[in-house]
């Protein structure tokens, strides 16, 4: 066991930053326990490593505590994690001449931080079992994967914790287990194909860099690079183009009327840089478009 207690110079709300990294209430990698503790399940460069992490109050003392042969990696992470790389200053410029509904909703979130895990391959496979379908089946497709193949979690993790498999153990998932978590054969290959080059995406220097590299592999495009580059490197200004969702949840906070991909860049082009920070006080705003039209259908692939 090791802990690290980190006293952050600005208020930093653990939670927001952290729950990005959750794939659904039953998601095996991820634990908010009935004390107000968050646990989370990583393989680093170093090893499994399962993270405590408790805020004393507000504003106050992060506690991290961690097992496994990860931990000292994994709390040398910790502030990052949380999001005490992320410079929001410029934004705050920004939002002196933006929309008055960011501020309010940037006033009533003051400890919104966009944290980075440094983890590529972690945050790339549920982002790929998230294309194209709803999200409850993508999330399903992840709990199966990592109840079939991770490894118990270190430590006195909760109950049904698990550890997500090296890319090895990915790259050797039969086709029938892919089929049986409702997976199908481009998703399945999408993830292998990757799991083939993990070691260079994982080398990355910067987001541009994993930018590059992602979108070379077949499979990924734009909005999946996007969501993993969210989070393995705390990228502020990576939009998710191309989310189901996204654009018009933008375009109806921000002018009462419902827009495209091409409508949400124009909304979001003066706060280059802190475009994705704005797409997520949008989603906190809990404003939403009312629904109209068909809903994109549930395809339960394990049926074909």
């Amino acid at each position: 066991m090791r802990e690290r207690r980190w006293r952050p110079a600005e208020p930093v709300d653990a939670g927001l930053a952290l729950v990005v990294l959750r794939r659904g209430s039953g998601d095996p990698a991820w634990r908010r326990t009935p004390d107000g503790a968050i646990w989370r399940t990583s393989r680093t460069p170093q090893g499994p490593v399962t993270l405590r992490i408790r805020v004393d109050a507000p504003g106050g003392e992060v506690v991290g505590t961690a097992w496994g042969p990860g931990a000292e990696w994994a709390l040398d992470g910790l502030p990052a994690l949380l999001g005490a790389e992320d410079d929001a200053a410029g934004f705050t410029a920004m939002l002196d001449v933006g929309h008055e509904v960011l501020r309010r909703v940037a006033r009533r979130y003051p400890g919104l931080r966009i944290g980075r895990t440094g983890l590529v391959f972690e945050a790339l496979v549920p982002a790929v079992l998230e294309q194209k379908v709803v999200l409850r089946e993508s999330r399903r497709s992840w709990r199966w994967l990592m109840l079939r193949y991770g490894e118990p979690a270190p430590g006195p993790a909760p109950d049904g914790m698990r550890v997500m498999p090296p890319p090895q153990v990915w790259r050797r998932i039969p086709s029938w287990d892919w089929h049986r978590a409702g997976a199908e054969a481009v998703r399945a290959r999408t993830i292998i194909e990757a799991a083939a080059r993990a070691d260079r995406l994982e080398a990355a220097r910067t987001s541009a860099e994993a930018d590059r590299l992602l979108r070379s592999l077949p499979g990924i495009g734009v909005w999946t690079s996007a969501e993993v580059r969210q989070r393995a490197f705390g990228d502020a200004d990576a939009v998710s183009v191309g989310d189901h969702h996204l654009a018009s949840q933008v375009g109806w906070v921000l002018t009462g009327e419902k827009t495209d991909d091409a409508g949400m860049l124009r909304l979001l082009a003066p706060y280059r840089g802190h475009r994705h920070r704005v797409a997520r006080l949008v989603r906190l705003s809990g404003a939403r478009p009312p629904a109209r039209g068909p809903r994109m259908p549930a395809r339960d692939y394990r049926s074909f």
